[in-house]
């Protein structure tokens, strides 16, 4: 789904609208914290005490574990193995949050580190868990410092990335603002012109974002800062790709200045409870569906039947989420299964009247309800 085209608003009312926020994540990337390990906390804890001052909370998610963890053990290259990047990520944490200890002690204020995985936020009880620990530390005015927990993180419940693991954190405290910190001017045009402001991700930003970055530092890339903003502007959240080097960027963007590219959210914005369905967990298992599911889904915002499913794949049970496929392989949806695997096995092709028969029990109408169900 894309953002509605708005060419009434101007890139300065759309900017203005940014020094409301009150609540912002802050995310930064590897580069910028491993060319200058010490200094750029510095700068950032700088201007985000200053937010504090005017009144704003601040959540930081910064990566760097790892890329200071392969200089300490003075490594050749970025480890390509699973074991490797977890044992650089464990030597590198420490490094890491010892430079913000001394950024944020030079002003005296506290900090809180929050180590996450995918399972966290994708378990619903540890994401309100979760959501609970960081309204703590804020209420006290720590800073937290968010990562992932590369050091047990396996491929099956990793992030990706920081960016996307910012996102959902933004849904996570009810963000007003994500600002992404990079070490480019924001996201460039065809021509290379940075373009101050996008109302449509899917038509400006994503055909000239590239791919994922292969640089050896982080593991993300504007591709990666692209997706993150479209994640968190279907909640109604704006997002700011913005120049790290710049030693005022934050302040400069909450007082709504043109800096970097801002996402602006489209008027189709989901719950906090959808964009968990959507976002937070990833999927246990896949549905396939035919022609008819996907008009009802899709153009009638109606539930998934187990007649229109024309294959299950993967081991889930009820409650689990899925993701909804058509028949050329495309995902269309995401949402939280009615039923476990084997029984829409049995199910599925069937119309309602034959679906108790076929159980032996008592049986829901819907394989998603349109209530646990998500168009993407």
């Amino acid at each position: 789904m894309t953002n509605t085209v708005q060419p009434n608003r101007s890139n300065a009312d759309c900017r203005a609208a940014l020094t409301t926020a009150k609540r912002i994540v802050v995310k930064i990337g590897s580069r910028l914290i491993a060319e200058s390990p010490a200094g750029r906390p510095a700068g950032i804890a700088d201007q985000v005490v200053a937010l504090q001052q005017s009144g704003h909370e601040v959540i930081v998610v910064s990566s760097g574990a790892i890329a200071l963890g392969i200089r300490r053990l003075r490594l050749p290259a970025r480890p390509t193995d699973l074991p490797g990047l977890q044992a650089a990520a464990a030597v590198g944490q420490s490094r890491l949050m010892q430079a913000w200890e001394h950024a944020f002690g030079a002003h005296d204020r506290a900090i809180g580190q929050v180590l996450l995985t995918h399972d966290d936020l994708g378990d619903r009880r540890r994401f309100l868990s979760a959501r609970l620990t960081l309204r703590a530390l804020l209420d006290q005015g720590v800073i937290p410092i968010i990562n992932e927990n590369d050091t047990v993180a396996t491929d099956e419940i990793k992030f990706g990335d920081n960016d996307q693991l910012a996102a959902l954190v933004c849904n996570l405290v009810s963000a007003d603002l994500l600002v992404i910190l990079t070490d480019v001017e924001g996201v460039r045009d065809a021509t290379g012109v940075r373009m101050p402001v996008v109302f449509d991700i899917e038509r400006e930003a994503a055909p000239v974002a590239g791919g994922s970055s292969k640089d050896g530092v982080g593991s993300g890339g504007m591709a990666s800062k692209v997706s993150s903003a479209r994640i968190v502007t279907r909640t109604g959240v704006p997002a700011v790709v913005a120049p790290g080097r710049e030693p005022r960027v934050l302040i400069d963007i909450c007082k709504g200045l043109d800096v970097g590219t801002l996402f602006v959210p489209g008027d189709s914005v989901l719950s906090s409870r959808k964009h968990w369905i959507a976002y937070g967990a990833k999927p246990a298992g896949k549905l396939i569906v035919d022609a008819g599911a996907v008009r009802a889904m899709v153009s009638q915002g109606k539930s998934l039947l187990p007649a229109g499913i024309t294959a299950v794949e993967g081991d889930f049970d009820a409650g689990d989420t899925v993701s909804v496929y058509d028949d050329q392989a495309h995902e269309i949806a995401r949402g939280l299964a009615a039923y476990g695997a084997g029984d829409l096995r049995k199910i599925q092709r069937l119309q309602s009247a034959a679906i108790e028969a076929t159980l032996g029990f008592k049986s829901l109408d819907e394989a998603i309800h349109r209530d646990d169900l998500v168009v993407l």
